[in-house]
């Protein structure tokens, strides 16, 4: 089996046709997890949508995008950020947490190397879904900054 990548160093990725790339540069990081939400499901058109957080400031990004507005169950409005050219989304941005980036992790490059750490919302997942038993599984999502970091400390 290969060797995991290091999900805390660089890490590029972009859109389907090309036209908006990314780069990430080495740092802090949440733990790379699969969120099972209804929303998440609708949103993503799958099962469940797979992210990776990390600082805003470390994140760079070219190309033209389109942004798209939408506020989440909670109440927080959330901004989503997609190609202008093929609509894949890329990233989002939280109000709730506005110093965060949350890629879309099928967007990075070595997206064929990644397996989520952590599942939130579990007691909402597809039935055929089967959680790893080194995953951290939720039923539902941390509640507090503070929750998201011990998730953070408990997965590195």
């Amino acid at each position: 089996m290969a060797d995991k990548p290091d999900l805390n160093g660089e890490l590029t990725g972009g859109c389907n046709c090309g036209a908006v790339r990314y780069t990430l540069a080495p740092g802090w990081r949440l733990p790379l997890y699969a969120c099972h939400c209804t929303e998440c499901q609708r949103r993503s058109g799958s099962a469940c949508q797979i992210a990776q957080g990390a600082f805003l400031r470390d994140f760079t990004v070219s190309g033209e995008l389109t942004e798209g507005h939408y506020t989440q169950p909670s109440g927080t409005a959330v901004v989503a950020y997609a190609c202008s050219r093929c609509h894949t989304r890329t990233h989002v941005v939280n109000e709730a947490r506005p110093a965060i980036v949350m890629l879309r992790a099928g967007t990075l490059d070595i997206a064929s190397q990644l397996s989520p750490a952590v599942h939130l919302w579990v007691n909402s997942r597809q039935p055929w879904i089967v959680i790893p038993d080194d995953a951290i599984a939720l039923e539902t999502q941390p509640a507090s900054a503070e929750e998201w970091l011990k998730l953070a400390d408990a997965t590195q």
